[in-house]
């Protein structure tokens, strides 16, 4: 359960104000119906299917990146699309990028798509349900060479792509037992390990030259005071110790590989944009004048636009200056109650009511405290690399969205 979800839960035991009563079931009704009905709930980080959201992060802050994004309208021009890969790879044509995805209909992964694509690129999405990940990319594909690839053809669909992209991992759920957090753990390192030994097994002359791999801010642990680059040691919490496992995984290529294949691990922070993510779950409840900040709002909230999340992605496929861990947030991160200000000044609305700890604490249990605290994250690796960032600061970035 995401933090902003954590929001619409608390926002629905109590009245709505007088005046936005009208007005506000139709904004508030899709947060609060996305709420689970079981005891068990689900973080909204995740989609069933194992593709990263980018509130990930907000509620963890371990994944940043998605579920299938709502889908989009369907455009005349269809796309080409093979339900499985059927044997050995192609190399790509000259100047082209093949890229193979894992993760790719999520909140990160479909919006990298659909830019592949426009480039005129050749996707092979690695997916656990070709019929799902078709659906729910149907909205990102306007034309293009894209191949559908299940599980057992993994292994034949990496060979002679231009670079693999992994955005994939299992829900980090609510309230935490032994049971699921090695779900958490286990789900991340057998996908990631499947990309690796599939790489590793490759022809040298059709190995792919690069490895994307995600991870996330919830390496570093959290802190208040602390700012965090690439060079700054992990943190001792559980989250982190998943983020360092995982990483180590991927890594792994560049030893088995020789270095032939350069690994980028990205450590995703909270990504916005309007049709998904954290920002997507916030809105409903600043429509309706009820916005507010989790906790006392003095916790960092480290933020990216997706069309910057996708550019690193993009930039760490082509350029070779990105090598190893590099955060995925923009230069200007800000406190949650900053963050929650910019987001009422945007709309016109008013962020005045926040959701208090203890209704967080009631919900999450021991994942309370990533929601509670945060961490400031700087993007020094990207910015060495020569990576310009569209959008540096928040206001920017959601005048941007939600004009």
């Amino acid at each position: 359960m995401s933090a902003t979800h954590i929001h619409a839960t608390v926002r629905a035991t109590h009245a709505t104000p007088p005046r936005a009563r009208s007005r506000g079931v139709r904004f508030a009704q899709p947060s609060i119906a996305a709420l689970p009905k079981t005891s068990t709930t689900r973080c909204p980080g995740l989609s069933s299917r194992g593709a990263l959201r980018g509130d990930d992060a907000l509620a963890a802050s371990i994944l940043g990146g998605s579920t299938a994004t709502r889908a989009t309208r369907l455009t005349s021009r269809k796309p080409t699309v093979v339900a499985a890969a059927a044997g050995g790879a192609s190399q790509p044509a000259k100047g082209r990028m093949c890229v193979a995805i894992s993760g790719a209909s999520g909140f990160v992964g479909s919006r990298l798509v659909a830019k592949l694509l426009a480039g005129g690129h050749e996707v092979r999405v690695l997916t656990r349900d070709v019929n799902a990940a078709r659906m729910a990319l149907r909205g990102s594909m306007t034309g293009g060479n894209v191949t559908f690839v299940s599980p057992e053809k993994w292994a034949a669909a990496i060979p002679g792509c231009t670079g693999v992209v992994n955005l994939a991992g299992e829900p980090i759920s609510t309230r935490w037992n032994p049971a699921i957090k090695a779900e958490i753990m286990a789900s991340r390192i057998k996908a990631t390990k499947r990309i690796a030994d599939a790489i590793a097994a490759c022809e040298p002359d059709r190995r792919p030259g690069v490895l994307v791999n995600a991870s996330a801010i919830g390496f570093y642990g959290t802190s208040e005071t602390r700012t965090f680059d690439e060079d700054a040691p992990a943190g001792g919490d559980y989250l982190s110790k998943v983020c360092q496992a995982w990483e180590a995984t991927a890594e792994e290529v560049e030893r088995t590989c020789d270095g032939a294949t350069r690994v980028v691990v990205l450590r995703l922070g909270i990504v916005l944009d309007r049709d998904g993510g954290a920002l997507g779950k916030m809105l409903p409840t600043f429509q309706i004048f009820a916005g507010g900040p989790m906790g006392d709002g003095a916790q960092w909230f480290s933020w990216v636009h997706r069309e910057d999340a996708v550019g690193i992605v993009v930039e760490s496929l082509t350029n070779p200056e990105m090598r190893g861990p590099v955060n995925v947030t923009a230069p200007n991160p800000v406190r949650m109650g900053e963050m929650c200000a910019a987001l009422g000044r945007t709309l016109g609305r008013p962020s005045w009511l926040p959701v208090p700890d203890f209704a967080i604490q009631a919900l999450l249990g021991e994942g309370a405290t990533v929601v509670l605290q945060g961490q400031k994250v700087a993007p020094n690796a990207a910015l060495k690399a020569g990576y310009k960032f569209k959008y540096e600061r928040i206001d920017d970035a959601l005048q941007n969205i939600l004009r």
